[in-house]
């Protein structure tokens, strides 16, 4: 088949994809209460790295219907390809849907709202449309590419909250540098001393205030983790995050958050030393390694996106560069 689709065939898929993150976001609520009176949660890599019978069932849910409206489309999925043993299927031109089922597993589990289905679409090797539903607060955000980005809540009696609102949700500001910066960040599953000691060093020199003492400190106005790089990305695509970065992503952690954070104005990279062209291909998905910057308002001196790339590079030279196990 055709590698590329119509505009009307992509809004037709996006407006497929919302009503099945709507459904599947039913599921979640109605398992969230279930874990927590029963605590039963299995392991994959150590007891963090947690996953659920409800993992499992939004994704077969996902698949089934999936797979019946687009019996050709291939599908990257997080529990499949933990049960494929975690090695990296060959990626074609073909559309291919990349789905997390649950993104924030251990937020699901111990009941703090911020856990969401992800759930995106890739062609020629590059996302070209996103769907992020957070249940628990009734946030959809949603974007396909060149056509915006957009966050509403659909349960809301509320109509301006109801209607889709464009992203970002306000006039983007200039960010002068990683001080003025709210940045979100992340320990991820894996906790062994060395990436243990490599990210927090990095968080204490974002954090730190180098009149104190801090070498290299940038002293940003603090720090957040959602526990969710899917949500991650859509705060940064409504503004409330400056930046994020994270090592240790999969493709279906970032790959509808990436849509939606260009499709408002936003900036995607990899890690240390990777293009600044703002181009989420094959590589940059399976990475593991990035950063992500809000929309920046233009200044007298700086445009938006050259302003971007300076906070990127700023970024580089503060955190390390290592890889995830």
């Amino acid at each position: 088949m055709a590698t590329q689709l119509s505009d009307a065939e992509l809004q037709s898929i996006l407006d497929f994809t919302i009503g099945l993150a709507r459904r599947a976001g039913e599921v979640m609520l109605e398992g969230s209460e279930k874990i927590r009176e029963s605590g039963a949660t299995d392991e994959k890599k150590n007891s963090v790295d947690l996953v659920t019978e409800y993992d499992v069932k939004v994704e077969q849910l996902v698949i089934g219907e999936l797979s019946k409206a687009y019996p050709t489309f291939k599908f990257i999925g997080e529990e499949t390809f933990a049960a494929g043993g975690y090695k990296r299927p060959e990626m074609t031109d073909e559309p291919t849907f990349c789905v997390d089922p649950i993104d924030g597993t251990t937020n699901f589990v111990h009941g703090f709202p911020h856990a969401c289905i992800s759930l995106g679409l890739i062609v020629a090797r590059r996302p070209v449309l996103g769907v992020i539903y957070n249940p628990f607060l009734d946030q959809l955000y949603t974007a396909r590419k060149g056509h915006g980005a957009f966050l509403s809540s659909p349960h809301s009696a509320l109509p301006v909250l109801a209607a889709p609102r464009r992203l970002p949700l306000a006039r983007p500001r200039p960010l002068p540098s990683l001080g003025q910066g709210l940045l979100g960040i992340e320990w991820g599953s894996d906790r062994s001393r060395e990436m243990v000691e490599k990210k927090g060093d990095s968080f204490k020199r974002l954090a730190g205030n180098p009149a104190e003492g801090v070498e290299g400190g940038r002293m940003a106005h603090s720090l957040r983790s959602y526990g969710s790089a899917a949500l991650n990305y859509a705060m940064v695509a409504q503004g409330g995050l400056d930046l994020y970065w994270e090592i240790g992503c999969w493709p279906w952690d970032i790959c509808a958050g990436a849509v939606i954070v260009q499709e408002a104005g936003g900036f995607v990279a990899g890690g240390h030393g990777a293009p600044l062209d703002n181009d989420v291909n094959e590589d940059v998905l399976w990475g593991r390694k990035h950063i992500v910057v809000r929309a920046i308002g233009d200044t007298e001196t700086e445009k938006g996106v050259d302003a971007q790339k300076r906070i990127i590079r700023e970024m580089y030279e503060t955190v390390a560069d290592f890889d995830p196990k």
